[in-house]
């Protein structure tokens, strides 16, 4: 586990690592720039690089948390790849399920095989599952998403890379948005921000404004309209009993 510059985040836990491409927000994948600096610095968890894996043994890390966290599952991968077993699946989620003092953020690109195995997991409070939709092309893992048992839903559309209009937000509690950052970065237009910001509004869904992104992010920043939208589900820790 790692601490966390995400904003939205506190931590992040690996269970599993690598990947592979799959749509167009995939194009300047952060985790594979990182996993390709991690195996020049020899460290074991990447000594295949982006190849995908399971790592048994940080399947013990969260028993070991003595306050609660906020955790982004599977920063380095995509815990619903098709070469994840899904009984390492229900491992993981077996996990969060006894750890109910945490609150367990799982994001994937790979909506249809969530969609196709949820029924077999057990969805604990503490487990926000989001799927990530960086454009309209990809609009349909929303509906993937809605049709699970999870608790907690939401969408995280960074990079975005298009306008995402007429969503439907039933059933979603939190929208994350974010411009792509790097050193050849796709550009963002504000008003496909504000239009899903004013979407979020309407719905009544929490809306976190992430970043503008671009060559260097920090001088970009996350302001919107002047302010900082941080706006997370109103979901309590407790709850997650």
């Amino acid at each position: 586990m790692a601490q966390s510059s995400i904003e939205w985040t506190e931590m992040t836990w690996n269970p599993t690592t690598g990947c592979d491409k799959i749509s167009a927000g995939c194009k300047y994948c952060y985790a594979e720039i990182m996993s390709k600096r991690l195996q020049s610095m020899g460290i074991e968890k990447y000594k295949d690089n982006f190849e995908v894996r399971t790592h048994i043994d940080s399947l013990r890390i969260p028993y070991s948390w003595k306050h609660s966290k906020v955790v982004f599952v599977n920063s380095m991968s995509d815990l619903f790849h098709k070469d994840v077993p899904t009984e390492f699946i229900k491992q993981v989620f077996q996990v969060m399920n006894e750890n109910h003092q945490h609150v367990f953020q799982v994001l994937t690109k790979r909506a249809e095989r969530l969609f196709e195995i949820h029924k077999e997991l057990k969805w604990t409070h503490n487990i926000w599952m989001g799927v990530s939709v960086e454009n309209e092309k990809v609009k349909g893992r929303i509906d993937f998403l809605r049709k699970t048992n999870a608790k907690v839903k939401f969408l995280s559309c960074e990079p975005l890379i298009g306008p995402l209009r007429k969503l439907n937000l039933k059933n979603i509690d939190w929208v994350i948005v974010g411009g792509e950052s790097g050193r050849t970065p796709r550009p963002m237009d504000a008003d496909w921000v504000l239009d899903i910001q004013e979407q979020c509004k309407v719905s009544d869904v929490a809306f976190f404004f992430k970043q503008w992104g671009g060559k260097n992010k920090k001088v970009n920043g996350r302001l919107l309209n002047g302010k900082t939208y941080d706006e997370m589900p109103e979901i309590l820790l407790q709850e997650s009993v």
